[in-house]
C-alpha cells in the first residue's frame, strides 16, 4: 500500500474489523425527512482548504494527484463527491484553485556552502608565504653554472616541485573524499602513506637530475615541505601551517635588509621544515587514534588519477609562466637575451590570489545552491549559474589585475607590466579558476585533459623555439575559451549540483 488505511473511530466495537478493511465510500443517501445541512456550493473548496499547504508547494499537478491516491480517493469518489470525472481532473483543479508558494530561500545558517573569509585569507597566505623562503635560499644555488639557462641546482629544484604539486593534488583529492565520506581516519591513514612517497619521489627526481649539494638539500627539505603542508591543508588545520611559516616570514623579511650568515638562513629554514613535519605528524596521530567507520571502498581510483594530472598540468602552467623566457633563450642562445619583464610580480599577484579563488569557488557553491530552490524552471536556472559564473570570474580577474598593478608598483627594478604580459596573466588566471571550479564538481577527466592539451602544446612549441609570451596567449588563451563554455553547459544542469 502506497499509504496507511484510516481506521474507523469505532474499533473495538461488534463489526469494526469489516467497517476496518472498508475505504472511505461516498455518504449514504440521507432520508428525505432528515434536514439538509449547510454545505460549500463546490465541495472543492473545502478539499482545497485542508490541503492548502501541499497543494501551495506542489510543482506539478501530478504530485497532488499522487496524494489523493495514496489517501484512497478513486474515480468514483472523485466524479460523485466532487465532480470532476478522475482523480487527475481533481488534482489539476486543486492545483488551479490553490496559488503558489514555493518555500524562498533557506537562511544563511543552513547555506552548506557558507565560506569563512578570514580562513580563506589564511589559506591564501600560507600559498603564498612559501616563496619567501627562496629568499632565504637563493645562495645554494650556483649562479656560475648554468643548465637549461637556470642556476644550476634550479632545474632539479623546478622538476621537484613539478612532481610534487602533481602527487599532492591526487594526493589531497583522496583524501578530502574520505572526508566527505566521514571518514577522518581513513583520510589521516591516506595522508600518512602518501606524502612521504610523494615527498621522497620529488626529492628523488631532483637528486637524479643534479646540481650542488646546498642545492639539493634545499630540494628535499621543499619536498617534505610540501608533504606535511599538504595533510595540515587537507585536515583544516592551516592556522597550524601558518604558524610553522614564521620563522621563515620573519627571516625573509630580515634579508632583505641585512645579509645573514649561511648558517642563520640554514637554521632559519630548518625550524620552518622541522615545525611544519612535527604540527603535520601531530595532526596524523590524533586522527589516527580516531575510531573509523569500517568503509572498505573510497574515493575511486581513476578520479585520483585524474586529480594528479590536473596538478601537474596546472603546474606546467604556471611554471612555463615564470620560466619561459629563461628557457627560450637556453634554448636558443644566439638569439638576443630576454628583456626585463614583470614575471615576478604577476607571478606573486597570482599566488596571493588564491585566497579569494578558493572564496569564490565557495560563493559560487552557496548561489548556485540557492539558484536550485529558487528557479522555476531548468532554462531559469542555467541562465541564473551562467550569471553567478560571470560575476565570479570577473571578480577575479579584476582581483588578480589590482595585485598584479600593485605589486609591479612596488616591486623595484621591473617595468611597467605590458598589455600582452597582463592579458597572459589573466588568461592563466581565467583557465586556472574555472579549472578548479569544475574540478569541484566532478568534472574531473575533462577539464583535465584541456588543460593538459594546454600544457603540451606550450610545452612542444617552447621546446620549437616559440615566442613564450605569443605561446601562452594561445595556449591559457585556447584553454580559458573551452573551460569557460564547458562549465556554462555543465553546471547549468542541476544534477551537476546534488
Amino acid at each position: 500500500m502506497s499509504g496507511p488505511l484510516r481506521l474507523v473511530p469505532d474499533e473495538g466495537t461488534p463489526g469494526w474489523a469489516e467497517e476496518t478493511m472498508r475505504l472511505r465510500t461516498l455518504p449514504r443517501r440521507r432520508p428525505a425527512d432528515q434536514p439538509r445541512p449547510d454545505v460549500s456550493p463546490d465541495p472543492l473548496d473545502e478539499l482545497a482548504e485542508r490541503l492548502a499547504e501541499l497543494c501551495a508547494d506542489a510543482v506539478h499537478p501530478y504530485e497532488i494527484a499522487a496524494f489523493l491516491e495514496s489517501d484512497g480517493l478513486t474515480d468514483e469518489q472523485a466524479a460523485l463527491v466532487y465532480g470532476r470525472p478522475d482523480s487527475f481532473t481533481l488534482a489539476e483543479d486543486l492545483f488551479d484553485k490553490v496559488a503558489r508558494r514555493y518555500p524562498g530561500p533557506a537562511p544563511a545558517s543552513a547555506d552548506p556552502w557558507r565560506a569563512d573569509p578570514w580562513r580563506c585569507l589564511v589559506r591564501g597566505l600560507v600559498f603564498a608565504l612559501p616563496g619567501l623562503g627562496y629568499l632565504l635560499g637563493a645562495d645554494f644555488f650556483s649562479t656560475h653554472r648554468l643548465r637549461f639557462g637556470l642556476p644550476s641546482g634550479m632545474a632539479a629544484l623546478a622538476a621537484a616541485t613539478l612532481l610534487s604539486w602533481a602527487f599532492n593534488q591526487a594526493l589531497a583529492y583522496r583524501a578530502y573524499g574520505w572526508l566527505s565520506l566521514g571518514e577522518r581516519r581513513s583520510a589521516a591513514r591516506a595522508l600518512a602513506l602518501g606524502a612521504p612517497v610523494g615527498a621522497a619521489l620529488a626529492a628523488g627526481t631532483g637528486w637524479v637530475l643534479g646540481g650542488p649539494l646546498a642545492a639539493l638539500l634545499f630540494t628535499i627539505g621543499q619536498s617534505g615541505y610540501l608533504g606535511a603542508a599538504t595533510a595540515l591543508l587537507v585536515l583544516g588545520k592551516e592556522r597550524l601551517l601558518l604558524a610553522a611559516l614564521a620563522p621563515s616570514t620573519v627571516g625573509a623579511v630580515v634579508v632583505l635588509e641585512v645579509r645573514l650568515p649561511t648558517w642563520v638562513r640554514v637554521a632559519i629554514l630548518l625550524a620552518t621544515l622541522a615545525g611544519t613535519l612535527g604540527l603535520a605528524g601531530r595532526q596524523l596521530r590524533l586522527c589516527l587514534a580516531q575510531p573509523g567507520g569500517g568503509r572498505r571502498s573510497g574515493p575511486a581510483w581513476h578520479l585520483t588519477g585524474s586529480a594528479g594530472l590536473f596538478g601537474l598540468a596546472v603546474g606546467t602552467l604556471t611554471m612555463l609562466a615564470g620560466l619561459g623566457p629563461t628557457l627560450h633563450h637556453a634554448l636558443r642562445p644566439a638569439g638576443p637575451a630576454p628583456a626585463p619583464s614583470a614575471t615576478g610580480p604577476c607571478l606573486v599577484a597570482l599566488t596571493l590570489s588564491l585566497g579569494l579563488a578558493e572564496w569564490l569557488l565557495y560563493r559560487y557553491r552557496s548561489l548556485a545552491t540557492a539558484a536550485l530552490r529558487t528557479s522555476a524552471s531548468p532554462a531559469a536556472f542555467r541562465r541564473r549559474t551562467a550569471l553567478v559564473l560571470a560575476c565570479c570570474l570577473l571578480g577575479y580577474l579584476a582581483f588578480v589585475t589590482a595585485l598584479a598593478l600593485g605589486a609591479d608598483a612596488l616591486w623595484a627594478h621591473t617595468p611597467p607590466i605590458g598589455t600582452t604580459q597582463l592579458t597572459d596573466l589573466l588568461l592563466l588566471a581565467a583557465a586556472l579558476w574555472t579549472a578548479l571550479l569544475l574540478q569541484a564538481l566532478s568534472v574531473a577527466w575533462r577539464t583535465a585533459g584541456l588543460c593538459l592539451a594546454a600544457a603540451g602544446y606550450e610545452v612542444l612549441a617552447l621546446l620549437s623555439g616559440g615566442d613564450p609570451q605569443e605561446l601562452q596567449l594561445y595556449g591559457c588563451g585556447a584553454a580559458a575559451v573551452l573551460l569557460i563554455p564547458l562549465a556554462v553547459i555543465v553546471l547549468g544542469r542541476t544534477t551537476r549540483h546534488r
